[in-house]
């Protein structure tokens, strides 16, 4: 059996680097995130992200953060054996105050694409506290960094609404501020975790993943 994952918004594979998966995983496929085409759906682009999967034989699906929303999207389109997401949300009602508003505020629509440039988000000191403030290697993780992809992306989050699956397996940790685990009910939570707890907190992570895939 196959095992797909997909990172965070922004991230690849890298954030995966000291997991330990399962090994009853015959092979690990990382999908790497693309770019939004011009005035693109999100549902085109789900199918765009789905086509690497193999729906024809079984396989289980893995997504962290903004890869969670995906993976729970692709499994519509392709049902898994399984689903479990890393730091990531089962509907829109486990979002934050701060995401509640600024989809409100409609403030990520208003704000060009200039400033989701390179220079321009490493000068936001807010960017980097979001998702590890302790982490002096933030931007190793964050290689993604096409501005039309990133507000794109960020948009899609804001305005994503799904009727929650009860089947997914939700791991939360409990310093992050991202998806705090207040607003959900995940079946694992992992003490001392940011929104970067896959990089440092693998251990648990992996030890949680073969439990899960057992």
């Amino acid at each position: 059996m196959k095992l797909y994952v997909i990172s965070g918004l922004g991230a690849d594979k890298t954030v995966f680097e000291n997991i330990v998966f399962p090994e009853k995983f015959s092979e690990i496929i990382f999908i790497d995130w693309l770019i939004p085409e011009a005035d693109e759906t999100f549902e085109d682009f789900v199918k765009r992200m789905a086509k690497p999967i193999n729906e024809y034989e079984k396989f289980c699906l893995l997504g962290y953060s903004f890869g969670g929303i995906m993976v729970q999207e692709i499994n519509k389109l392709k049902p898994a054996e399984k689903v479990v997401i890393l730091g990531s949300i089962k509907s829109q009602k486990e979002m934050s105050v701060t995401f509640h508003l600024a989809k409100k505020s409609k403030i990520f629509s208003k704000i060009p694409e200039s400033y989701f440039g390179e220079k321009t988000l490493k000068s936001y000191a807010f960017f980097r506290k979001l998702f590890d403030p302790q982490n002096p290697k933030f931007w190793r993780y964050f290689v993604v960094q096409n501005p039309h992809y990133l507000k794109w992306s960020i948009n899609k989050i804001l305005d994503w609404k799904f009727e929650e699956n009860p089947d997914v397996v939700q791991i939360l940790a409990d310093k992050d501020i991202v998806f705090p685990p207040k607003n959900s009910k995940p079946d694992f939570v992992i003490k001392g975790g940011t929104h970067l707890f896959p990089v440092t907190k693998h251990k648990e992570v992996s030890k949680i993943l073969n439990e899960v895939f057992s």
